[in-house]
C-alpha cells in the first residue's frame, strides 16, 4: 500500500494526515503552537515554532500509523493565508511572523488605496485589507526600515516550513493570490503593484503551481520527521484553495460553505478576466489556471464560542445546541449579527461589531443560541447572494467545518440559503487538499478531479423547506439592514473600547 500526507499548518496547530489511495485517512496527528499578542490588534508567531511542530506532527503520525516510511510518496501543504515571514540572504528569520488576523495596517492600507486606485483591484482583484500581506511589508517598511534593508525574501507561513524542510524557496498560485502583489490573471508579481511602493521584485518567491514538485527532504529534516530523504514534497496551497479541493470544488457551480472560527463561502470559476471590483475575495485556484471567489465572515465559530464561553461556560457545545430545533426560525424575533472583531464581507469595516437586536423577557438561551447560528449564516448567505449576483447559479453547497457537525444547523444552512446542502462522509477540510495535491503530484490520479472523485464521498444532503425558506428570506432582509442602522454608533462607541 502506497501513502501520501497532507500537512494543514495552521494558527493555533499543524495537522497532518496519512492517506491511502482510496482516499480514508489511515492516520492523523496535530501539534499546538502559541500565538503571541505584543500590542493591541498584533498577532504573531515564531516562524520556528512551525518548523517544530510539523517535524513532531510527522513523526509522531508515523510512529502511530507504524507505516514504513518507504511507503509515503510524497507531501503537501495547506497554510494559513497572508502571513508575512521576511528571511535574509542565509535563509534566518529577521522579526516574527506578522499573522493574517493582525490588525495593525489600517494606515497601510489607505495608503494603498490612495496610491493604486482603481488599479489594484484591476491588477490584484482584491481590495486593500488589514489581514493581506502588502500592508504587513509596508508597516516594516515604515517602521521597522532596518529590518525590512537585510530582507532578501517574503515568504508565507508554509512557504517558509517547506524551505526548511527541502532548503528551496517556492511560493503557488493559491497563495501568492493572498499578498496584494500578484497579478492574479497573468499569474505573475506584478512589478506595478511593487515598483510604486520602492519595493523590489527580489523580494518574491519563484512562483509555482501547488502540486509541482517542489523538492526532497533534507537528510535532517527527514531524521526529525521520521521520513526518508527521498521523500517527495511538493508547493501546497492557501488553506482556503486546499478547503476547496478537500470539498470537490472542481468545476463550474461548484461552491461550499466552511465555517471554522472564520466563515467562508467560496465557489469555483474559471474566467480569469471575472473582475468584481472587490466586493469578494478572487484568488487562484490549487487547480491550474483556475480561480475561485471567495466572501467572509471574520466571527462565524468565533461568535459561538464567544457565546458559549460568555453565557454558557458550564455546558458543551452539544448540551448548548440540544434545545435549539425546538424554537422556530427567527428566534423569537431576536436578530444578531456576528460582528464580534469587525467584517469582512459584504463590510471591510474593522470597527462595526456585533449586536442582539429585538431582545425580550421572554427569549431563553435556547432562542439566543438560535439567533446566533441564523446571524452566522445569514452573514455567509450575503457572501452567496454576491456569488450569484456575479451569474453563477448555486443550487447545491458543500458543507465543511464546525458548521458541519450539527444537523439543525446543516438544514438551518439549507433553509437561509435556499440550496441543498451537502455532508460528507469524512471531511478533513484543507488537510485532505494537501493530501489530494500530493497524489496528484505523485501520478496517483490523472486529474485533480479524478482525484475528489477517489478522495470525496457523500454522507447526507439537507433539502430546503419552503415554508422555512420563506420565514429567512424576510428576516434576511432585516439582518441587512441593522449593519447600516448601527455602523456610525459603533465608530462613535470605538473611542470606548479599551
Amino acid at each position: 500500500m502506497r501513502y501520501v500526507i497532507g500537512v494543514d499548518l495552521g494558527t493555533s496547530a499543524v495537522k497532518t494526515v496519512l492517506v491511502n489511495p482510496q482516499g480514508t485517512v489511515v492516520c492523523e496527528h496535530s501539534e499546538a503552537y502559541p500565538l503571541s499578542r505584543p500590542e493591541p490588534g498584533w498577532s504573531e508567531q515564531n516562524p520556528e515554532d512551525w518548523v517544530q511542530g510539523t517535524c513532531d506532527s510527522l513523526r509522531r503520525l508515523m510512529e502511530k500509523s507504524g507505516i514504513d516510511p518507504s511507503a509515503v510518496d510524497g507531501l503537501s501543504f495547506s497554510g494559513q493565508m497572508h502571513g508575512l515571514v521576511l528571511v535574509d540572504a542565509t535563509g534566518q528569520v529577521l522579526r516574527p511572523a506578522i499573522l493574517w488576523n493582525d490588525t495593525r495596517t489600517t494606515a497601510e492600507c489607505r495608503k494603498i488605496e490612495a496610491t493604486l486606485g482603481a488599479m489594484l483591484t484591476e491588477i490584484a482583484r482584491n481590495r486593500a485589507l488589514e489581514g493581506f500581506t502588502l500592508p504587513k511589508l509596508l508597516w516594516v517598511q515604515s517602521h521597522e526600515p532596518e529590518v525590512l534593508s537585510q530582507a532578501s525574501l517574503f515568504l508565507l507561513p508554509k512557504d517558509y516550513v517547506r524551505y526548511r524542510l527541502t532548503g528551496k524557496y517556492a511560493m503557488d498560485y493559491s497563495d501568492a493570490a493572498g499578498t496584494l502583489l500578484l497579478d492574479v490573471g497573468a499569474k505573475e508579481w506584478s512589478a506595478d503593484i511593487a515598483g510604486a511602493f520602492g519595493l523590489s521584485l527580489s523580494l518574491c518567491p519563484e512562483l509555482v503551481e501547488s502540486f509541482d514538485l517542489t523538492g526532497t527532504l533534507l537528510p535532517e529534516s527527514a531524521a526529525a520527521c521520521g521520513l526518508l530523504p527521498s521523500t517527495k514534497v511538493f508547493a501546497g496551497g492557501a488553506d482556503n484553495a486546499c478547503g476547496a479541493l478537500g470539498a470537490g470544488v472542481l468545476g463550474e457551480g461548484k461552491t461550499m460553505c466552511s465555517i471554522g472560527t472564520s466563515g467562508v463561502v467560496l465557489s469555483y470559476e474559471s474566467n480569469k478576466d471575472l473582475n468584481l471590483e472587490g466586493k469578494v475575495h478572487f484568488f487562484n485556484h490549487g487547480e491550474k489556471d483556475a480561480y475561485y471567489i471567495m466572501g467572509v465572515t471574520l466571527a462565524a465559530g468565533h461568535s459561538l464560542t464567544w457565546f458559549k464561553e460568555t453565557f454558557a461556560a458550564d455546558l458543551s457545545f452539544d448540551e448548548l445546541l440540544q434545545g435549539v430545533a425546538s424554537i422556530p426560525a427567527g428566534s423569537g424575533g431576536l436578530l444578531f449579527t456576528p460582528y464580534l472583531v469587525g467584517e469582512r464581507t459584504p463590510h471591510p469595516d474593522a470597527t462595526i461589531r456585533g449586536s442582539f437586536i429585538g431582545m425580550d423577557s421572554g427569549h431563553t438561551l435556547d432562542h439566543f443560541t438560535r439567533a446566533v447560528l441564523e446571524g452566522i449564516t445569514f452573514s455567509l448567505r450575503e457572501s452567496i447572494e454576491i456569488v450569484r449576483e456575479s451569474g453563477k447559479v448555486i443550487t447545491e453547497v458543500i458543507a465543511i467545518g464546525g458548521g458541519a457537525k450539527n444537523e439543525t444547523w446543516l438544514q438551518m444552512q439549507a433553509d437561509i440559503f435556499g440550496a441543498d446542502i451537502v455532508k460528507l462522509e469524512s471531511e478533513q477540510g484543507p488537510a485532505m487538499g494537501a493530501a489530494m495535491l500530493a497524489a496528484y503530484g505523485s501520478g496517483w490520479f490523472a486529474s485533480l478531479a479524478e482525484c475528489a472523485d477517489a478522495f470525496i464521498r457523500r454522507a447526507e444532503v439537507y433539502t430546503p423547506q419552503p415554508q422555512q425558506v420563506e420565514t429567512y428570506d424576510g428576516l434576511f432582509g432585516l439582518y441587512q439592514e441593522v449593519y447600516g442602522q448601527t455602523r456610525e454608533l459603533n465608530r462613535s462607541l470605538a473611542a470606548y473600547r479599551k
